[in-house]
């Protein structure tokens, strides 16, 4: 990733984190059965980052993580965050978990765990959000989602 790139991305990173967290304590936020997942986005997003550029993180899997993050950043996606607003970060959210998912098997926790800026154990993060993903975005997404990071 080119220095400009990792800017680009910084960038968008902060904005995420400012936009989700005014959502977060405004009243469409607080009402929002997901709010506590859609919070998770700028950690996510931030992680996906680090990892892409990380020598330890196996080839095959950097190339999940770059799709990852053009997902995150692309207007266009399953559940557009044009239109939804910040639910709109539901599928993002559960692709990047996806993609985190197969990264941690192939990829040593500790390195994992040295970008990890969220509250939360990543490990538990993750079970925690592929556990109700099929609920949170529903089954047909959730088989786009594979397909696209190449899986059945």
């Amino acid at each position: 990733m080119t220095e400009w790139e990792d800017n680009k991305n910084e960038d968008f990173y902060r904005k995420l984190r400012v936009k989700i967290k005014d959502w977060a304590v405004s009243e469409a936020g607080r009402n929002n059965r997901w709010s506590e997942y859609i919070l998770l986005a700028p950690d996510l997003f931030y992680l996906l980052c680090k990892l892409v550029v990380d020598p330890e993180v196996p080839a095959r899997e950097k190339a999940k993580l770059a799709f990852a993050i053009a997902y995150f950043i692309s207007p266009i996606d399953l559940l557009p965050e044009a239109i939804l607003g910040p639910a709109g970060y539901l599928d993002d959210i559960v692709l990047a978990t996806y993609a985190l998912n197969s990264v941690m098997t192939r990829t040593p926790a500790h390195v994992l765990e040295k970008h990890w800026v969220g509250e939360e154990d990543l490990f538990e993060t993750v079970r925690r959000v592929l556990d109700v993903a099929d609920e949170m975005i529903g089954a047909g997404l959730i088989r786009k989602i594979r397909a696209m990071l190449g899986g059945k």
